[in-house]
């Protein structure tokens, strides 16, 4: 799954536990990032395929003045594959970090070219909403507190964003329960 929990939240905290102000480690981290289909290596070698693939017909014409021809568009068609592929990594360099304290929650986005967004908000006044229709991608994901919304996750796929919905909507219940408690 491209969301993984460095400390996943399976228990209420303690109702003595630090929080954020105190200067504790969060009681639960979420990491997000987009699904790369095609790793770098996967990038190199259809690259390099694309290259031998290209040699094969313009080997014929080797020693004729039809090689120009040829192998100009080829290496610009190839030059152009490497950019656009190169291009789509760049721009789905997202990285998505939810950090919940029992006082504090924290959402950090480090997007493509060096774009960098923060929330913050206090966890007992966070909601956690699944818009099944009506946002940018089916199950759309948001958290709403501290004067705003913001989206979290909306690159996952269909199936993966109810299920980060459900875990984000436990945690936040967790640490609501702290409070209560």
């Amino acid at each position: 799954m491209p969301y993984e929990w460095d400390k996943a939240l399976t228990t209420p905290p303690a109702p003595d536990a630090p929080g954020h102000a105190e200067g504790a480690a969060p009681i639960a981290v979420l990491h997000a990032w987009p699904f790369r289909s095609l790793p770098k290596r996967g990038f190199a070698f259809v690259v390099g395929m694309a290259y031998v693939l290209f040699l094969i017909p313009i080997s014929a014409f080797v020693g004729t003045l039809a090689v120009w021809w040829l192998l100009v568009p080829g290496l610009i068609a190839i030059g152009g594959l490497w950019w656009f592929i190169g291009k789509s990594y760049r721009d789905g360099e997202i990285l998505e970090e939810l950090e919940i304290w029992p006082d504090h929650l924290h959402l950090t986005r480090h997007g493509p070219h060096g774009r960098h967004a923060e929330w913050e908000a206090n966890p007992f006044w966070v909601t956690a909403q699944l818009h099944k229709s009506g946002g940018p991608v089916p199950d759309y994901i948001t958290l709403k507190g501290g004067g705003r919304e913001v989206e979290i996750g909306s690159f996952l796929s269909e199936d993966e964003r109810p299920a980060l919905f459900a875990e984000i909507e436990r945690a936040l219940v967790l640490t609501k329960s702290r409070r209560e408690g």
